[in-house]
């Protein structure tokens, strides 16, 4: 298994992703947000994911994206090739994009909405917590981009409070990878 911070030549992977997305929506019966290849290329070319391969085979896929100046960074858009699923490979993924955000990001608050039982398990054993709503970001463009998922009537009919989706956040700033930057920062300076 490779896992890696994707970069710009992944891009020839994003049709491919968009189409896994809507797909394991279609299997699971939920709501998500889709995807357009040109945000998930942007993502890749600025470093902000992080691919999967098996025996050179695309295995996975997630996303981080920072709302208010960077005090909130979310995880998403955690995807595992169907046949590949149940082999520990999206708790790897999302183990490694959260290393990506803490380090990228040391003081941001990371969080999710989701709607997998699998994610919610491995977000809390990463250290999240569920949340309510209120206390995710309250930018504007996040949410903007629950417009495209089947529930967002009941996104929208709760005042963005509530959905079929649950809010987990992790927000333990003083953890190893805040040492890990002070120290880099520290010993570039």
């Amino acid at each position: 298994m490779l896992l890696r911070v994707a970069e710009a030549a992944d891009a020839q992977y994003a049709e491919t992703l968009c189409q896994w997305y809507a797909e394991s929506a279609r299997q699971r019966g939920v709501g998500i947000a889709k995807r357009d290849p040109n945000y998930l290329m942007k993502k890749m070319v600025k470093g902000d994911s992080i691919i999967a391969f098996i025996d050179g085979v695309l295995a996975g896929f997630c996303y981080i994206e920072t709302f208010e100046d960077a005090k909130f960074v979310v995880n998403s858009g955690l995807i595992v090739n169907t046949e590949l699923r149940k082999e520990g490979l999206g708790r790897a993924i999302k183990e490694r994009v959260f290393e990506l955000s803490r380090t990228k990001y040391p003081a941001a608050k990371i969080f999710g909405i989701t709607t997998s039982a699998a994610v919610m398990k491995i977000n809390s054993e990463l250290g999240y917590r569920p949340v309510t709503f209120p206390e995710l970001t309250q930018s504007e463009d996040f949410w903007k981009g629950c417009a495209s998922c089947k529930n967002y009537p009941i996104l929208q009919e709760n005042e963005r409070k509530m959905c079929l989706c649950t809010g987990m956040v992790y927000d333990k700033l003083q953890d190893r990878f805040s040492q890990q930057s002070i120290e880099i920062l520290s010993q570039e300076g």
